[in-house]
């Protein structure tokens, strides 16, 4: 894995994005703002999540006021997303947001982007500049290449820059892997403003957490990105889970609690159900250990096998684990050896009495 790029840092409210801070998680609201009480919910739904910025779409001059309510009840800095309306903009700097997304180019004209700018200083709040493959000018861009991307967000980033702003975040995507890959790899050559990473429009379920894990992890993997978002058609709960999973993957979130599981087989006893016993095992292990491991600054690996092939064997590196055998009974191990046969009913129980014992000695 590369060293990620050291980018311009900037400050939302109390995140920090750029510069070698951490790889934060972001999602957007799906409910109208003006639904306040059920728009609070899900900002802070998201936030136990491990979202660190929420973004949330202000389509009219009202939008702002119920801003106002919204950022009192909740911890966690909120984005506004604005278009067309740059005075919409500024009475979200002003109603406390602490990032706005805008487009330069459509938010009005150079007095209203001065306007912007001379908020966006004022409040210390940085802009963010979205970009995607359905907001390249056809005129300017016939067709959509990563190149055409790029220029996009340049022409936009120059406007920012020809005011002498530079608190800048720039997000450059695609629907499409390829381009979304090329495109960030490009435009990090061209500046170094922290990016924003994903994959537009990446549709739901297994469908957007292959694609987005594909074009996200790669980036990371390049050294590119300081804040992600999973678009994910849906509970955005459920892109908070993906990205961390993806940041885990990539190195740049610590697991603390990592469950192996095999995909079962022909040798996998009928009476038991895995996928059950390793969901259950996910839940309590991490509800009980997360904290103290966390306290140790240390990790815990804990597998689920289908028998006895993929027990002790092909799990050495477990901490701990269980591994079916027949009617109804599995193995209990740890490192690696064999501890003792429990049957099914007892087995969650069992394994979280020797991760116990194990926790309580590293």
């Amino acid at each position: 894995m590369r060293q990620r790029k050291k980018t311009k840092q900037v400050k939302a409210g109390s995140l920090a994005i750029g510069g070698g801070a951490p790889v934060s998680i972001q999602s957007m609201t799906n409910i109208p703002i003006e639904r306040v009480d059920e728009t609070i919910a899900q900002i802070m739904q998201l936030a136990d999540q491990g979202a660190g910025l929420v973004r949330l779409a202000l389509r009219n001059a009202e939008s702002a006021g119920y801003l106002k309510k919204i950022i009192p009840a909740v911890s966690i800095p909120l984005c506004a997303d604005v278009h067309f309306d740059y005075r919409i903009a500024v009475a979200a700097i002003r109603a406390g947001a602490s990032k706005v997304r805008i487009n330069p180019g459509n938010i009005g004209d150079a007095v209203g982007v001065r306007e912007v700018v001379k908020a966006a200083r004022d409040h210390g709040v940085p802009i963010r500049i979205g970009v995607n493959s359905g907001s390249v000018d056809r005129r300017k861009f016939p067709e959509v290449t990563p190149g055409s991307l790029v220029a996009s967000a340049m022409e936009h980033v120059r406007i920012l820059e020809d005011n002498d702003f530079t608190d800048i975040v720039v997000s450059i995507k695609s629907s499409d892997i390829l381009q979304t890959i090329e495109a960030n790899k490009l435009f990090s050559d061209e500046r170094d403003y922290p990016v924003h990473i994903g994959l537009t429009e990446a549709g739901y379920g297994v469908t957007c957490m292959v694609q987005s894990s594909v074009a996200i992890g790669h980036l990371l993997m390049l050294g590119i990105g300081d804040t992600i978002r999973v678009s994910m058609t849906g509970d955005p709960a459920e892109e908070i889970i993906v990205a961390r999973r993806i940041l885990e993957s990539v190195g740049e979130r610590r697991c603390l609690v990592r469950i192996v599981s095999c995909p079962t087989c022909g040798r996998t006893d009928p009476s038991l159900d895995i996928l059950d016993l390793a969901q259950r095992v996910d839940q309590e292990v991490t509800a009980r250990f997360e904290k103290i491991l966390a306290e140790k600054n240390t990790t815990l690996q804990v597998a689920v096998m289908g028998c006895e092939v993929n027990g002790p064997g092909e799990a050495k590196e477990a901490d701990a684990g269980l591994a079916g055998i027949r009617d109804g009974r599995l193995l209990l191990f740890a490192k690696g050896e064999k501890v003792k046969v429990v049957d099914h009913r007892d087995a969650v129980t069992a394994l979280i009495e020797e991760i116990g014992k194990v926790v309580n000695a590293f």
